[in-house]
């Protein structure tokens, strides 16, 4: 095993395999935004459920979890994400922060990205490995870097990308009741086993949408409209998905024992059935763009509760570890998260403690909107837009939509927080784009859809783009 040693197993408490360490799935999904579910986010925002959709599953494990009114994802997008999830670390710190190619002929030069993990990065399928787990990553790996066997995977579906979720139509739409089925017999082969697993469900859907399942496509052709009819329906796939998944826990009578995690890779804009429920969407950091549903379930978890903490998803990383057992001294250096674990059993109140106060959502690039960042430090939130060095500041705590621009009413806070971004991506390296000088004003491409985030809220973004 690559860099973790023996040792750190030795180094370990004392667990019976199985029957004490917990085990762990963590289901992510794809391009599901915040109000992309019929399972509300927020107890007080009527809009932060979805109208259109149909997730009878989720409902019923919202009830038996804890949901979490303020996840945000690392990135606004894919990859960066997903490389995030792996690491512990932010796609600013990784100095990976896009998916898709970059967008030529622009005022500002997008920054060089090398879009594969490294082997040098210690993934949390890798130390979780390392610690006795058994684990598996089954559906979107999208990091390349030799695929998941590379990086810490006893099983998995190869170094797959966007292309798995159109190989797969009804009965088995992008894949979703396959990767369930195999989740169903790696539990039960390591329960039998008596070897705690750690597994990875990185779902194809919202991806392909157009290859949902027949039947439920026709439930949803009332709403008309092609797209909006497809998201729903493989939303509802998904959820069956879902479903069949924690079916098999309960039957394997593994319930108490296993934390399951649900979140999503990025936002998607709207999602409350025309009704806007926060501004922008996949590919800026407004607020649609990064805010994401999430749902926990596991051992001292209050059913039914909430939390209204700001968690982030390389929180995941630490607080996967603390439940695994692993000593928080042997986890890799420059983790930007923080465990998740008191939070979870104090009833959702607390704080999370990470090496750095701020959150920062660093997007240098042209796809929902133009190059820019954002930094979140209490309720306060500040983008910036590298182009024309504009700022705008949000109070989030009054005004979730990010309609009411305080910049100008409160420049000391907007200073105070556009020097802490500074201070933060000068402190992680991260990379910023460059001046075009060869740009021509009057040959500019189209722009890259997105969530073009804005006081209009514009711009939904449903398309299989990365």
């Amino acid at each position: 095993m690559r860099y973790l040693t023996v040792a750190l197993v030795l180094a370990l408490p004392h667990f019976g395999y199985g029957a004490t360490r917990p085990n762990i799935v963590f289901m992510l999904a794809d391009d599901q935004g915040w109000s992309g579910l019929s399972v509300a986010m927020h107890p007080d925002i009527p809009g932060s459920k979805g109208d259109i959709y149909h997730t009878p599953n989720l409902e019923k494990f919202a009830a038996q979890a804890m949901r979490f009114s303020a996840a945000y994802a690392p990135a606004p997008v894919c990859s960066p994400t997903r490389i995030s999830l792996q690491t512990g670390k932010s796609p600013a710190q990784l100095r990976w922060t896009k998916a898709a190619p970059s967008v030529q002929g622009q005022k500002l030069i997008e920054p060089t990205l090398i879009k594969q993990i490294a082997d040098r990065e210690i993934t949390i399928g890798e130390i979780l490995r390392d610690a006795g787990y058994a684990t598996a990553h089954y559906g979107k790996w999208h990091i390349s870097g030799g695929g998941p066997s590379r990086h810490g995977y006893d099983e998995h579906d190869g170094d797959t990308g966007n292309e798995q979720a159109f190989k797969f139509t009804d009965p088995n739409p992008v894949d979703i009741f396959g990767m369930a089925n195999r989740t169903a017999a790696f539990m039960a082969k390591n329960k039998k086993a008596g070897k705690p697993f750690y597994i990875q469900l990185s779902w194809n859907a919202l991806h392909a949408a157009g290859n949902a399942n027949k039947a439920t496509m026709a439930k949803y052709a009332k709403l008309g409209n092609d797209k909006r009819s497809q998201v729903a329906a493989i939303t509802e796939d998904l959820d069956s998905g879902v479903g069949a998944v924690l079916k098999s826990i309960q039957e394997l009578g593994l319930a108490e024992n296993t934390y399951v995690i649900y979140t999503s890779d990025n936002g998607a804009g709207g999602g409350g059935g025309g009704r806007r429920s926060l501004n922008g969407g996949k590919g800026d950091v407004y607020e649609g763009g990064i805010r994401v549903p999430l749902l926990i379930r596991g051992p001292g978890i209050k059913p039914n509760s909430w939390c209204h903490t700001r968690v982030v998803g390389y929180d995941f990383y630490p607080t996967f570890c603390e439940w695994a057992g692993v000593p928080s001294n042997k986890l890799p250096k420059n983790i930007e998260g923080g465990s998740l674990t008191s939070l979870v059993a104090n009833s959702g109140k607390g704080t999370v403690k990470r090496p750095r106060e701020e959150l920062v959502f660093h997007f240098p690039h042209y796809q929902g909107n133009s190059p820019h960042s954002a930094i979140i430090i209490g309720d306060m939130k500040l983008i910036k837009f590298y182009e024309n060095n504009k700022l705008e500041l949000f109070d989030l705590a009054k005004d979730i939509r990010e309609q009411t621009d305080l910049s100008k009413k409160m420049p000391q806070e907007t200073s105070r927080l556009h020097q802490r971004l500074t201070d933060y991506l000068t402190a992680v390296n991260a990379q910023l784009p460059t001046t075009n000088n060869k740009y021509d004003p009057k040959n500019v491409p189209p722009p890259k859809k997105g969530g073009k985030g804005g006081k209009n809220g514009k711009g939904d973004k449903t398309s299989d783009e990365e």
